[in-house]
This record gives C-alpha cells, sequence and structure tokens, in this order.
C-alpha cells in the first residue's frame, strides 16, 4: 500500500470516531518525520510506502490510512532530550542565544525548552546553572534545522 497523503489526526477524531477501529501504529523516530519519501512496517507486519504530495512532516498521531474497521497512525518512539527548565527572561535569553548560536533546534512545551542530547549542551547547562533534567519523551514534531547562510 502506498501512502500520499494524511487523512486526518487521530487527536482531531472523537473517542467514539477511534475505538470503533482497530488500531495499527507506524513506529517513527522523531528524525524520519521529516522523511517525505519512506518505506515503513506497523507494529502488526503490514508494510507501507510513504510518499506524501504536500511538502509537510509526520505528526505524532498522523492517520495514514483509515477505512470502516481500521487506522494505521503514526506513533513517535522517545527522544532522549534535554528539558530546560529557565527561572527567568534572563536564563532563558542567555541559553537561547547559546543554543542559537550552535544552530541546535528546539522545541517549547509550556514553559520547557526541550533540545536533543547532547554533552557540550548539557556541560553548558551546568556551567550557566541553568536548570534542566535528562528524559526520554515523545515528541510531537520532527526537530528541524532551519537553514541559513552567514554572509
Amino acid at each position: 500500500m502506498i501512502v500520499d497523503e494524511i487523512v486526518t489526526n487521530i487527536n482531531d477524531m472523537s473517542p467514539e470516531e477511534r475505538n470503533k477501529r482497530h488500531m495499527e501504529k507506524v513506529h517513527l523516530e522523531s528524525a524520519d518525520l521529516v522523511k517525505r519519501i519512506q518505506r515503513v512496517e506497523t507494529d502488526h507486519g503490514r508494510e507501507l510506502g510513504i510518499r506524501l504530495k504536500n511538502p509537510r512532516d509526520l505528526e505524532a498521531g498522523d492517520v495514514l490510512y483509515m477505512d470502516d474497521q481500521n487506522i494505521i497512525a503514526v506513533e513517535v518512539m522517545s527522544d532522549d532530550l534535554l528539558i530546560i527548565q529557565p527561572r527567568n527572561m534572563y536564563e532563558m535569553g542567555t541559553i537561547a542565544h547559546q543554543l542559537g548560536n550552535r544552530h541546535l533546534p528546539a522545541q517549547f512545551e509550556d514553559s520547557e525548552m526541550l533540545v536533543q542530547y547532547d554533552y557540550l549542551v548539557e556541560e553548558l547547562l551546568e556551567e550557566l546553572d541553568i536548570p534542566f533534567k535528562r528524559e526520554n519523551r515523545q515528541v510531537k514534531q520532527a526537530f528541524r534545522h532551519i537553514g541559513h547562510s552567514h554572509e
């Protein structure tokens, strides 16, 4: 089966609509969410090809296939993350500036900044005395680098 568009997202479906169908999941690493063309396998052993027509990243919960009985949805595997919890705007500005200079992609959830684990960033956070923790957590979207040049 070839998937060329996202049907919906399970988070946009009512619980009744979701629960009346058998759910299969495609487990992807966050880095795979940016790939428009890939071959994957569901947790039930069904092979799928993904070739998205629209240039869009996959997200957690995206429904790749749905009929009256079945749903095949994307589940994102946990990443090794640094969860940065600045206490004030000064700390937030300082760490944001430092990470930006390193061109590290970040995500934000509530008052937390999430970056993929890097021992150098961990050392920097310790040196700057900015609170953080390291944990495995699922992200909803891929960490995406923003391309630009220094001219």
